[in-house]
Formats: C-alpha cells, structure tokens, sequence
C-alpha cells in the first residue's frame, strides 16, 4: 500500500506524476459511458449486502441511481445507500438533495442514515480507531467510511470516489468572451496567488513553503484541457494512487469489495471514446450525456458542492491543538513557533488534518501486543507486502516526522505498530436502525 511520506503529512499537499503504465486493453464493442457504468456496478450489486455511500452530491447521487437501475433490471436486491448526517455543520448541508433523490429512486425503505457530532473529528473516536489499525493515510477523512463499511461487512461497497477527477478537474471552464484575456487575467493576479499560498503554508520554514507553492503551481499548470487527456493525468496523480490504496486497504481489512465505478477502466476508456476530444467540457455537460434522460434529472441536476471542515474540525481536534507542546516534528520542515502560536488561537486549516492526526498518534502510540513468556514470536508490527517507495520514515506509528527534502541526510526513527481490534458493529442491515423515517 502506498503512503503519505513524512513531507505530505507535514505539509498537506500531495504532488507528483506516475510515469505512464501500459495501455489497458480496450474491450472489442464500444458501449456508452451509461452501458459500461452499468456493467461496471453489477459485480457489486452480486455481493450481498451492496451498500452505497451516498451523501446528496451528483457523484454519489450518480452512482446509487446506476446501480439501482441495473439490480431492478436483472432482479437482484436494491442497493443500500447509507449517508451521515452531522450536527452543528451547516456547510455540510444536503439533507433536501438526498431526500429528493431517495424520493426520485424509490429506496426509501433501504435508506440507512448515520449520525455524527463529534464522531468524525480527526481525532475523534472513529478516527483514532483507524488510526491505531493502520497508521496515518490519505486522505485524512477516510475514516467516515468505517462504519459504512461495518454495515457492508462480508459484502460489497460502491463510492463515487473519482468523479472530481475524471468529471471536473482543475481547469474551470471559462466563458468565451473572457478567454481572450486570461494572459492580462493571470499577470495581473499572480502575485496575490503567491502570496495566498505562501500564508495558507504559514505554518512551515519558508524554503519548504516556497518548494512546494512552486510544484503546487506547476502541477495544476500541467493539467491536460483535452478530456481524454485529463483523465489520464489525473489517474497518475500520486495524490489519488494513494487515496485509491488507502480505500482498497480498510475496505480489505473489513471483508468487503471495493468497487469505484467511476475509475473502473471500462467506464473511462467509454467516456474518453465518447468525449475524450472536448475541451473545457464542465461537469454538468458531462453527466447530462452519461444519464442520457436515462436517469431522473434530480440525479445529474446542477447542485453546489457541500463542505465538511465543520464536521472534521471540532472539540477534539481544537482541544489536542491548542495542548501540542511542540514536539515530534521535524523543525527543517515545520516552523514550530509559528504552528504554535496557530494553534493556541485555535487557527486551524484542513490542509493541517494529517499533522494533526500524526501528532495525535506519536502522542497515543497503539499498545504493542503482549508476547507471551517463552514465546519466540515477533509481535504483528505490520504486513511485509506493504509498499515502501512512498513511505519513508515517519510512517504510521512513528514518534517523529522524519524529513525527506533534498539535501537532508538524516534519518528519523520509525516504528510501525498495528493494533488488531475487533472491528465496531453498527445495525445490522435490515433493521430500522436511524432509516428516514419516510412513507
């Protein structure tokens, strides 16, 4: 499994390009963006229970419809979309969009809803329960998934994971009578942009800031236009590589299968076939000839997108920020004052999220399984087929943040430990539980 390395966590950002991998062979017929969406669910729909985590927006809004649509066509059980609903997040608002899609696919009765107040905080009690499991990954609010993937146990797990990649990108589509003065645009901007990245790295030595705003702006400059293009690029992304292995990990360690329908090679190599050859094609354009009035048009309506600091960002983490001494961390990388006196204001950023987490962990260290006497085991510290190339030391378990910038030559301790838990048992799937309480 790929990992953050110790300057992702410490910084927030994630950078870099995959070399180009062999060409996934492209299957003999062309089917639609729809048809291979179709087909690309159905494997899941074939394990028992398929849940689908489902949150109102148009990916996973997307994706629950498709696989509604094929299990009722080849008569198997309708999928089960489970959804959180949080307290005292308004940003994080989409309770109207879900009951409208619920109403729209006919799945009120399969509907599970889950809720949170400080259960999802970064270091809250779902959070630390992954974290002494498996360390620090990418992102940071993979633990949401949890106890959807509690509920799926033995079964399947469908996630609109990709789409802000392979539907949206990075580039916004711009109106035509402003392309012409993107260049006078861009100068004239430029230098608020440098220095509204360089304030939100604030918290770390200039040089490291100034390294990582150059490869921030030259990784988003190098973003294809060409749709076919751009999915290409974005599937060689470190940042998603990492992501992908760090869902397919928990997913694994819960007995469930993973499936991202809108990564799966053959829905990709039918969107690049159908339009791979526009430019500036925006989200909404894309998911109205994927849908193909095939689909309620509440699924693929235009919607604003959700925001979740408010439900990460919360007493937990304000409380263990505010208590940070200053330790474990690397000081060629992290400006340590300066992070301090952020956080005793209670200035936190979401680009913060892995420090924070590895810090909780140093601090709480996952309790080293006992050996009994005469006993010649090693205790479990983790699986040998993990991969190495983006984990250097600082890995999970890790009591400091070990640097890897060029130039530095010392090596930082590391020590990894996996607690092996019994895994948290929400209701069973079936039960009323916190359903919607609908007709």
């Amino acid at each position: 499994m790929f990992r953050p390395t110790a300057s992702d966590i410490a910084t927030g950002l994630i950078t870099g390009i995959h070399a180009r991998s062999a060409p996934t062979p492209t299957t003999p017929d062309r089917p639609d963006p729809l048809t291979a969406l179709e087909r690309a669910v159905l494997p899941a729909l074939q394990r028992q229970p398929c849940a689908v985590s489902f949150s109102g927006g148009l990916d996973s809004s997307l994706v629950l419809a498709v696989a509604a649509r094929v299990a009722r066509r080849v008569g198997l059980p309708d999928p089960v979309p489970v959804t959180w609903r949080f307290t005292d997040a308004p940003g994080a608002e989409e309770s109207t969009r879900q009951d409208q899609v619920i109403r729209a696919l006919g799945l009120r009765s399969q509907w599970q809803i889950l809720r949170a107040h400080d259960d999802l905080d970064l270091v809250g009690p779902i959070a630390t329960r992954l974290l002494h499991r498996h360390g620090v990954l990418y992102p940071a609010n993979l633990h949401l998934h949890l106890p959807i993937l509690d509920l799926a146990a033995e079964g399947s797990l469908l996630t609109g994971f990709g789409g802000d990649q392979v539907l949206s990108g990075w580039r916004p589509p711009l109106p035509r009578r402003l392309r012409s003065g993107v260049a006078r645009f861009r100068r004239a901007v430029g230098m608020a942009r440098r220095q509204q990245v360089s304030t939100t790295l604030n918290w770390l030595q200039p040089p490291v800031a100034r390294h990582l705003r150059r490869e921030l702006h030259a990784l988003r400059r190098s973003e294809p236009f060409r749709l076919g293009d751009r999915i290409d690029w974005h599937l060689r992304r470190r940042e998603v590589r990492i992501s992908r292995d760090a869902f397919a990990a928990v997913a694994a360690d819960h007995r469930v299968a993973l499936t991202q329908p809108l990564l799966d090679a053959g829905f990709l190599q039918a969107l690049t076939a159908h339009c791979g050859h526009r430019r500036n094609a925006t989200r909404f354009d894309l998911l109205a000839e994927i849908a193909r009035d095939a689909l309620p048009t509440v699924v693929t309506a235009p919607r604003g997108k959700a925001r979740f600091n408010e439900v990460f960002l919360r007493e937990p983490t304000m409380r263990f920020i505010r208590q940070w001494p200053g330790t474990d961390v690397d000081p060629d990388i992290i400006d340590v004052p300066a992070l301090r006196s952020l956080w005793s204001r209670g200035a936190v950023v979401p680009r913060q999220s892995l420090l924070i987490q590895q810090l909780w962990l140093a601090a709480n260290p996952p309790p080293v399984p006992s050996v009994p006497a005469g006993s010649t085991t090693t205790p479990d510290r983790g699986s040998p087929h993990e991969r190495t190339a983006d984990h250097p030391p600082g890995g999970p378990g890790s009591g400091r943040l070990a640097t890897d910038w060029p130039g530095d030559r010392r090596a930082g301790h590391r020590r990894r430990g996996l607690l092996r838990t019994r895994p948290l048992r929400c209701a069973a799937l079936g039960t009323p539980g916190d359903r919607y309480a609908g007709e």
